[in-house]
């Protein structure tokens, strides 16, 4: 995995609430047994017409010029649903490297951590703060602080993150190279105690 420090960006908002993980990545495009490849059909049935990729919906977020970064940024209860991590694997693979919410479905959130993709939970009034942001906006996340700062307004809010998945994220790690930093302690235990 790639190491998750800091992220400044500008964001896609993304203002509907609960968005569940057939709408992240619709059922039929799970046949894949690698995680390349996914973020072509992130919101495939909401960003193109119906059985046809060539005609993008102009009024979705994510065909707008407008709308670009690595965050996007979600409405109440994103990830909700059942519980593929194919739904991390698609935005990770689109290019977004965060996902703000004021509420994650908890399946979704580990998907999202043991992936590299950072979920960040602010209250519903931050939220509201920086949906109303232009689209040149951009927001700062900082994940050894856990905190997330509106550039524009400074305003600014700490969130909650497990110590061992930041532990991963700042340094890269999925659950196998955390094992691997702490071998050389595992080997000098082992010793010790046969």
């Amino acid at each position: 995995m790639k190491a998750v420090q800091k992220i400044h960006s500008r964001f896609v908002p993304l203002a509907m609430e609960n968005i569940d993980t057939d709408q992240i990545i619709p059922a039929r495009f799970l046949k894949a047994t690698t995680r390349d490849g996914f973020g072509k059909n992130l919101f495939r049935d909401w960003r193109y017409e119906q059985n046809d990729e060539t005609k993008p919906k102009a009024d979705f977020a994510l065909n707008q010029a407008q709308y670009t970064g690595e965050i996007l940024v979600a409405g109440k209860n994103f990830g909700c649903g059942s519980s593929r991590e194919h739904a991390a694997w698609s935005l990770l693979d689109y290019g977004f490297h965060a996902v703000v919410s004021s509420f994650f479905a908890d399946i979704f959130k580990n998907n999202a951590l043991n992936n590299g993709v950072l979920p960040v939970t602010v209250s519903d009034t931050f939220l509201e703060k920086i949906f109303q942001q232009g689209n040149e906006a951009t927001l700062s996340i900082d994940v050894e602080a856990q905190t997330i700062t509106i550039d524009s307004t400074g305003e600014q809010e700490k969130f909650e993150l497990n110590p061992y998945k930041k532990t991963c994220l700042l340094n890269g790690y999925d659950d196998i190279d955390f094992l691997l930093s702490k071998r050389e302690a595992i080997e000098k235990f082992e010793a010790k105690n046969i």
